[in-house]
């Protein structure tokens, strides 16, 4: 199992379910489900899960959509998070910013782009970080998280969301249930 793979088996995190390891486009990711926390959280059975796998093997995965997330890392071991606007899914909710990935887009020109979008910011400097794979009741998504160490300007909410620098254990809530193994990945560096 490679880095981007490897998560704490024991823990348990708000409105988020460890599915299992799937293929998805060649690579192995751990598969999690999340529902809000105001809703029961959905169970899999065995079954569920094997035809679900089963379906994920197909390259490219057609119902996945690629996302660009940027931790921003601030003095003292701080990072940014931003509150979802209203009119989003889980609209309220705290996550690290960033966005989908517009066709043929590299992951640094989605980053790039979705942060300059949100928050009114040039990266200088990023390292890839991790991948998780979320699957949401609206959609499953590929995080690529990125650590984002230096970038231009002055932080502007152009979408009406808030911002935080927090550190671990966070003052916002509630967090966006795939925020959760980033954050616990932070609470280990």
């Amino acid at each position: 199992m490679n880095s981007s793979t490897q998560t704490s088996p024991e823990r348990a995190y708000p409105g988020l379910v460890k599915l299992g390891m799937v293929q998805i486009n060649g690579q192995d990711r751990l598969l999690w489900s999340a529902s809000p926390s105001d809703e029961p959280q959905r169970h899999f059975s065995a079954q569920a899960i094997a035809k679900l796998t089963a379906s994920l093997t197909q390259s490219p995965v057609p119902a996945l959509t690629q996302v660009a997330v940027a931790i921003l890392l601030g003095p003292q071991g701080s990072f940014l998070m931003t509150s979802r606007p209203q009119g989003k899914v889980y609209a309220g909710y705290w996550e690290f910013p960033g966005g989908k990935f517009e066709p043929s887009e590299s992951l640094g020109e989605a980053l790039q782009r979705e942060l300059q979008e949100e928050l009114g910011i040039d990266i200088l400097a990023f390292d890839p970080w991790c991948v998780e794979c979320v699957l949401y009741p609206h959609a499953m998504v590929e995080l690529h998280f990125c650590r984002v160490t230096q970038w231009a300007g002055e932080l502007q909410m152009r979408e009406g969301q808030s911002f935080a620098w927090q550190t671990l254990p966070l003052e916002v809530s509630p967090v966006l249930p795939g925020a959760y193994p980033v954050l616990d990945r932070l609470s280990r560096a």
